[in-house]
């Protein structure tokens, strides 16, 4: 092997991994999604956290990436009453990005995780909660959940995350 291949190689494996590649994925499916907004931030955040809150449903900030709007539904995400009014018709949706072209149109080879957070938001929201897996190499998108995805996973590897 030649060494600029190697080099090649190892800024191909490095693109895959990077996280802001995962991001760039996120902003290429919410750009072309029109139902689709990115989770607020700051006041709009604490604001849809709050009224999960009371509508009885307590999951973390970070386990969702998108809300699906449906069509003729507006909501302002700064206020508690458009909040309330909309909140039984919004879906939480969790994207995952891929960047191969090795991963088959179903998804099938496409590797990735779901947090404790993800999973949990996903018992609590039900058919509220979706996943989005989106390959940016070819375009493919599929809409599933949680239990879908753990449903045909081939295989699963637990493991605990530690900060210090």
């Amino acid at each position: 092997m030649h060494p600029v291949d190697l080099i090649n190689l190892k800024r191909n494996h490095i693109q895959r991994l990077a996280n802001q590649n995962g991001a760039a994925g996120e902003q290429e499916i919410l750009s072309s999604n029109r139902n689709l907004v990115a989770r607020p931030k700051g006041h709009g955040l604490n604001v849809l956290m709050n009224a999960l809150k009371e509508s009885g449903i307590i999951i973390k900030r970070s386990s969702f990436d998108a809300i699906s709007i449906p069509a003729g539904v507006s909501v302002d995400f700064r206020d508690m009453a458009s909040v309330k009014e909309a909140l039984s018709k919004l879906v939480f949706v969790e994207l995952k990005t891929a960047n191969q072209a090795r991963v088959r149109p179903d998804f099938s080879g496409f590797f990735f995780a779901f947090t404790e957070g993800e999973i949990l938001a996903s018992e609590a929201l039900g058919p509220r909660h979706r996943v989005m897996l989106f390959n940016k190499a070819t375009g493919a998108t599929l809409l599933t959940s949680v239990p879908e995805v753990l449903a045909k996973a081939k295989s699963t590897n637990w493991q605990v995350s530690i900060q210090l």
